[in-house]
Order: C-alpha cells, then structure tokens, then sequence
C-alpha cells in the first residue's frame, strides 16, 4: 500500500497549448510528485503521440472528432492516472462571439459551443475515468466558468456560453455521482480559473476589477491550490480559483 501511495502521479492535460493549459504545465513539471504529464492540443503532430522530454509527452487530438478523442483511452490504456485537467474550451472564435441579445442566437453557434464546452469534456471522461487509480485520491477537473452558474446570472447576455458551462456542471455532477458509487476516493469537479489574460478574453477585460485579470500562470497555481485540497466529499462542485464553491 505504501508504495502505491508514493508512487508518481501520471498527469493528464487536454488543451496544453492554450493559456491556462501551457501555465499548468510549467507548474507540474516542477512538482516532485508529478512523474509524468501526458499532455494534448490540436497542434498537429506526426505521431498520434510523440514523447518529447522526460516528464511531458505530447498528443493530437481533435475535440471536434469522436474517433481522436476515443483514441485516448488506446493510448494510455496501459496508464494508471491519477489527475485530469480539461482546460479546452471556447468563448469566442472567427465565427462565434458572445450574444448580447436574443437577436444574435443561432443554431451553428449553439451546437458548436455545447459540443466543445460540455460534450466533449464527457466524450473524454468516457474514455479517461476508468483509468483513474482505484487505490488513493484522483481528481478529473474541467475548466467551467462562473457565468455557468444559473443563480449568479445577473446581466444575461453571453446565452449559449452561460447554458453550455451550465450544461458541463450538470454533467459533471452526474458523473461524480456513478464514479462515487465505484470509487469513493474519486473526485470530479469544475474549475473556474477567474479572468485571465489571454487573448480570447482581451475584448472583456475594460470591466474586470483592479487585481482581479491573472496571468496564466496565477490561475494555474490558484487552480492547482485548489486540485490539492480538494476531499471527496466535494465531488460534483464548481470551484473558483479562490476555493470557493460556485452554487449552481
């Protein structure tokens, strides 16, 4: 038993290239009980997985394809996980920006933004929470967001990003109910990183309080703060990069 539980833990990052995802990174390869970080972005590759330095390995995967991401459970099979972090997600992109009004909703937008935001974090658990350890604490953990939260929302706007991180908080409570049932210690959570200064959230920064828009690398360590004192009697919640519950 004990040397189970002295055993490195194995990492996996999905959206390693982003810039939450990258910061993550940095700040697990410095930790000691990190041994190996299995991290993913669309990036092309290759190799559908390509070791690059002793700690990290990188991989493709195609979030917009069922076929990438099933492959994930193929190419760790062999892996015995102990921490996921799903930091891929979208706001805004060419062709998708955040509805002010009711005027703005369209179909395209909306299937896109739920299918990045809340299917494929799922289509990934499918493939990656049965490799979770049996044997200590795990935690599968998703970038969600504030405005997710539906007695939080007082200025509207932003319909499909608020119902798709909605829809995630609800998937990821359901999900911590089955994986409770099997493995008591297993911990599945939403993360909301608080306002960081990516380029993605630069045209919503003129509102955002003094001291309050992090670098990545404040929100990563925040988020990993919160990782490490997370019980699993908190499976199933929102949490925000100061450890306080986000109700729904």
């Amino acid at each position: 038993m004990n040397s189970v539980k002295n055993r490195q833990k194995n990492v996996v990052l999905i959206g390693a290239t982003g810039g939450i995802g990258s910061a993550l990174i940095k700040h697990l390869i410095q930790d000691p009980d990190v041994g190996h970080i299995f991290a993913f972005s669309r990036l092309p590759a290759e190799k559908p997985i390509e070791r690059c330095n002793d700690k990290v390995t990188y991989g493709y995967l195609d979030l917009y394809s069922e076929k990438s991401i099933s492959q994930l459970g193929v190419l760790l099979d062999n892996v015995e996980l102990d921490l996921v972090l799903v930091c891929s997600g979208l706001l805004r992109d060419e062709q998708t920006q955040p509805e002010k009004r009711l005027s703005q909703i369209n179909m395209e937008n909306f299937q896109k933004l739920f299918h990045i935001n809340a299917t494929a974090p799922m289509l990934i658990a499918q493939q990656l929470v049965p490799l979770l350890s049996k044997k200590r604490k795990v935690v599968f953990a998703v970038i969600s967001a504030r405005v997710g939260s539906i007695s939080d929302n007082r200025l509207g706007g932003w319909y499909g990003y608020r119902a798709s991180k909605s829809a995630l908080n609800m998937l990821l409570k359901t999900l911590s109910i089955e994986t409770q049932r099997k493995t008591p210690e297993s911990i599945i959570v939403g993360l909301h990183p608080g306002t960081v200064n990516t380029s993605l959230s630069k045209p919503f920064q003129t509102k955002v309080p003094e001291g309050k828009l992090f670098t990545p690398e404040q929100s990563a360590a925040y988020l990993l703060g919160v990782v490490d004192r997370l019980v699993p009697e908190q499976s199933g919640k929102v949490f925000a990069w100061d450890g306080a519950e986000i109700l729904p």
